[in-house]
């Protein structure tokens, strides 16, 4: 397996990767392939990784800025992840992650934050800091990862492009 940077050739498979991760998945509306394609539209997309086996997109991971209503800066909101059904459980995902986040502390970021499971991206190092919020979201599933000492304090807006629907 080979991860790397996505190329404007990947495009096609990166949505195709991105729709049938989340087709079935419990808490998407969907729109995640839209969010990918608006924050790449909007030049947002700090780092684009892809998992290719076999010549074959399968994983796909995003990473854009995120702003903290503090003024901390470098911080990052992680996601979409996708991989495809039929390679979950192979270690994909959590490749994707440790490149990811091993990419973005290369670039100076100085954390990383996200909306999922606790129990899956508990492992990555990411937990709930009650000092970092996003209004709306249960505190519960709102994770965070500091790369850094400096913890910040306050609520996290993600990328416009996640409100893309369409």
């Amino acid at each position: 397996m080979i991860i790397r940077l996505e190329t404007p050739a990947d495009i096609e498979a990166i949505d195709a990767v991105t729709i049938a991760a989340f087709e079935n998945h419990p808490f998407s509306q969907q729109t995640e392939q839209f969010i990918v394609k608006a924050l790449r539209s909007a030049v947002a997309l700090t780092l684009s990784l892809v998992a290719e086996l076999d010549g074959q997109v399968v994983g796909h991971i995003a990473f854009s800025p995120a702003t903290i209503s503090d003024g901390s800066l470098n911080w990052h909101g992680l996601g979409p992840i996708s991989v495809l059904p039929a390679y979950k459980r192979q270690g994909i995902g959590k490749a994707l992650m440790q490149e990811g986040l091993s990419s973005l502390k290369a670039l100076g970021s100085n954390g990383c934050v996200l909306v999922g499971p606790p129990e899956y991206y508990h492992r990555f190092g990411f937990r709930n800091i009650p000092e970092i919020i996003h209004e709306g979201i249960p505190q519960e599933v709102f994770l965070a990862l500091p790369f850094t000492e400096k913890i910040p304090q306050g609520a996290v807006v993600f990328h416009q492009g996640f409100s893309a629907t369409s």
